[in-house]
């Protein structure tokens, strides 16, 4: 019998060299059996029973636990070791699995060979997905603690003004006591965690940037009630500490959506703990609600259009056509933007547009829609559309998204969404019509102390329906339509 035909001897027809393999990537241990290693074979077939049982009960009952892992550098690293000594030992019995076969022949080869892509590329795949997150988290994230903004005890706040470290003015407050029962060890016993998001305009052939959207994102650790504020991108005159900006009021005179550039601008004019148009930013709207703003995200307008796209784009309800024959693309340029009534797919492109439009609607309408977007965005997005995008999605972050939420954090960012419900989140329609005091030629002056008032009455309550001068406190929902 020549060396390379299967053994026959005792009357089996023993497997070939490249199944045995082939057995063996798919699932370490089978191959050992069917050449009749029982013993080896039992004892592989056990250990991949045992990793097998271990990532089911982990994926499927602490999904959150999987997901901190993920965005926890140290358990990142174990990720990465785990999964090298998980290629170790499958490459091992795989090839071992090959020479305990009876048969060398071409086809055995090819088939070795298919074993060995089956058992390289899942741990390429994930060893090059853990490297791409550690550079995102190492990229975006900050390394330390921001030190805090404005603060204050939402039942009874009483704003002061004390002095940075640096020389800087920092806004304050004075909070009594926490009167409730029940404190979050999240946050370290914070009764509310505030997050500012802003969508910048900066873009090709544009100079300076404007923070045309401002979210104020508002949770309550304890039962992940969320409450979301949009301020009006012309609300004039914010408030701002002694000690900050260019001007005697205490105030910036122009419009919101231009003080993150003026701290670009007069940086010695917006002292405090970070950048001057961060510092700048936090202060004046932590003073606007009452509140310590405590972490912030701003993405500019192609770092909008690449995570939407690496997400597979998003479903929107369209209530009312809009139309912009003269729409400034991210990219520079003008282009007419049409939106027909109905639900339609968008990709980035037509998302940041109908987040964007004001012609023929003006900014409240626009406010109304990016809330829309933001909300389909993380109603849609599935764990797969995360992982098949993620690439994509790590390099818009990288590039286009900055912030000062710390490494150390994103775990507790984590226990924290899955507390979160969009069931539950409250907005309150900020518009000249509720809170206006007067205003011209896009300016407008709020009735900060009733917008103060209604919003924290809302963080308290979540349920409770306001009644202002249209006669309603709520968003309307994204199927309607908001001018």
């Amino acid at each position: 019998m020549k060396p390379d035909e299967p053994n026959s001897q005792d009357g089996r027809l023993r497997p070939r060299s490249g199944l045995t393999a082939l057995a063996s990537a798919f699932l370490p241990g089978l191959g050992h059996l069917m050449v009749g290693r029982r013993a080896l074979a039992v004892s592989l077939l056990i250990v991949d029973a045992v990793v097998v049982a271990a990532l089911l009960v982990a994926v499927v009952g602490f999904p959150s636990k999987v997901v901190r892992a993920w965005v926890t550098p140290p358990a990142l690293v174990g990720i990465g070791v785990a999964n090298i000594v998980l290629f170790l030992f499958r490459a091992a019995v795989t090839a071992d699995s090959f020479w305990a076969g009876h048969s060398r022949r071409v086809v055995d080869w090819v088939l070795g060979t298919v074993a060995a892509v089956v058992v390289v590329v899942p741990h390429l795949l994930v060893g090059s997905l853990a490297l791409t997150q550690g550079d995102l988290i190492d990229s975006v994230f900050a390394s330390d603690e921001p030190t805090a903004g404005v603060t204050s005890d939402t039942a009874n706040p009483s704003t002061t003004v004390s002095t940075t470290s640096d020389g800087g003015a920092a806004p304050t407050t004075t909070a009594p006591e926490a009167t409730t029962t029940t404190v979050s060890r999240i946050w370290d016993g914070r009764e509310r965690l505030n997050i500012m998001l802003l969508g910048s305009d900066a873009g090709v052939g544009r100079i300076g940037t404007r923070t045309d959207t401002i979210i104020l994102v508002s949770v309550e650790p304890d039962t992940g009630d969320v409450a979301m504020f949009s301020v009006p991108r012309n609300l004039t005159e914010a408030p701002l500490p002694e000690g900050m900006g260019l001007w005697e009021c205490d105030c910036f005179p122009d419009i919101i959506a231009h003080l993150w550039a003026n701290g670009e601008w007069y940086p010695d004019a917006f002292p405090g703990p970070q950048s001057p148009p961060v510092n700048a930013l936090k202060a004046a709207i932590g003073l606007t609600f009452d509140l310590e703003v405590h972490y912030y995200a701003k993405v500019d307008l192609r770092g909008f259009v690449g995570i939407v796209d690496a997400l597979g784009g998003v479903e929107i309800d369209v209530p009312k056509r809009i139309v912009d024959e003269t729409y400034p693309h991210e990219d520079g340029g003008t282009e007419r933007v049409v939106f027909e009534v109905g639900r339609q797919q968008l990709d980035g492109h037509l998302a940041l547009a109908y987040s964007r439009i004001r012609r023929h609607s003006g900014d409240f309408a626009r406010m109304h829609r990016q809330r829309c977007v933001l909300g389909a965005l993380l109603d849609q997005t599935s764990p797969l559309d995360l992982l098949r995008g993620y690439r994509d999605l790590a390099e818009a972050v990288k590039e286009h998204v900055e912030t000062d939420i710390p490494i150390d954090r994103l775990g507790d960012f984590v226990d924290l969404l899955s507390r979160v419900s969009l069931d539950r989140v409250a907005t309150l329609r900020i518009t000249r019509y509720n809170y206006g005091a007067s205003g011209h030629a896009g300016y407008q002056l709020y009735d900060l102390e009733q917008l103060r008032e209604d919003a924290h009455a809302l963080m308290a309550d979540p349920t409770l329906q306001l009644t202002t001068q249209d006669g309603t406190g709520f968003e309307a929902t994204c199927d309607q339509s908001f001018d």
